[in-house]
């Protein structure tokens, strides 16, 4: 039917009706809020590049936890640094490390929680690279074995989902092998199936201290420009064991998660990025867009694109304004 007959706008008219006929709806069980552990105590830091965002130790997370769990956030995922790192990143397995402890402290205060557990080596290198580095040359196998250490030792330490990052060949099986052999064969495995070289991810490495020391992750993190490549990516994550799959940065590759949203009936997690939060809080602190609306039209584009789960920074905020 033609105009005037058919008018759009009918359903537009007021806040009740476009929340009634509405698509998409974020909620806060959509929410994983990224938390920064570090050693020391009594450590509560802000992150310069990050507004709002802090480093905790693991005394201090305590309450963090039950902050977050008070809000009707489901789900934090832990980033550990240590104190010590070497080439080896020995601090990723250590079973008294820093996200070790972390994960126990938070199950602690708050066990309705479910804690993730970024699987990965760059935090822990003295280099910076995800994985076991020979001359100039990050090598696939070696790291894998050590990635899975980590997994497994994650497991040991209490954490509900292990989350590995580092983007090796094969690692997902190697975890799956590990932890099923291990007693953890009900620790679902959260990969970050798609994740790409991006340029997003600056103030994160601010924040965990993992920027590599030489050269770059463009030989293992995914190539931008791809998009097909990530559905094989993702394929073969699912094929060695993948419960969850993750997309990584959100926003630029909103077109990935879509194409994986078709493609796969498993669930979605999608990383809206320390880059993606750092750029709305700071052109909301200059006054030049409305902070908290931007964040929310940023959330549900991700959730309307197809992720099941959304991990960000400006979870508490958001969780807050969602209210129950």
């Amino acid at each position: 039917m033609a105009f005037p007959t058919t008018r759009a706008r009918r359903l537009r008219r007021g806040e009740t009706l476009r929340r009634m006929v509405r698509e998409t709806r974020l909620s806060r069980d959509d929410l994983v809020l990224p938390l920064f552990v570090v050693e020391g105590r009594g450590v509560r830091e802000g992150v310069r590049s990050m507004p709002g965002v802090d480093r905790f130790s693991v005394d201090r997370l305590a309450d963090e936890a039950k902050h977050v769990r008070d809000l009707g956030i489901p789900a934090v995922i832990l980033f550990g640094i240590p104190a010590h790192k070497d080439a080896r990143g020995s601090g990723a397995d250590d079973p008294n490390g820093i996200v070790q402890r972390a994960v126990a402290a938070v199950k602690s205060a708050a066990p309705e929680l479910c804690v993730v557990t970024d699987v990965c080596l760059c935090e822990y290198t003295d280099h910076g690279h995800c994985g076991i580095v020979e001359g100039d040359e990050i090598r696939n196998d070696p790291s894998v074995e050590r990635i899975a250490a980590a997994a497994l030792s994650h497991a040991r330490a209490g954490a509900d989902i292990v989350a590995p990052s580092d983007m090796m060949d094969g690692r997902v099986a190697a975890i799956r092998r590990m932890l099923d052999s291990s007693g953890f064969d009900e620790i679902p495995i959260l990969s970050y199936a798609a994740k790409y070289a991006s340029a997003y991810y600056g103030p994160f490495r601010e924040a965990a201290e993992s920027a590599p020391a030489f050269g770059d992750r463009r030989s293992y993190q995914m190539d931008p420009p791809n998009r097909r490549e990530a559905l094989r990516e993702m394929r073969l994550d699912l094929e060695e064991g993948a419960d969850l799959l993750l997309v990584k940065p959100a926003l630029p590759y909103l077109d990935v998660l879509a194409d994986a949203r078709r493609e796969f009936d498993v669930p979605l997690a999608a990383y809206h990025v320390s880059g993606e939060y750092a750029m709305l809080m700071a052109a909301a602190e200059r006054g030049w867009i409305d902070g908290p609306r931007a964040t929310l039209e940023a959330l549900v584009a991700i959730k309307r694109a197809g992720a099941d789960l959304i991990l960000t920074y400006a979870a508490k905020d958001v969780a807050a304004r969602l209210g129950a």
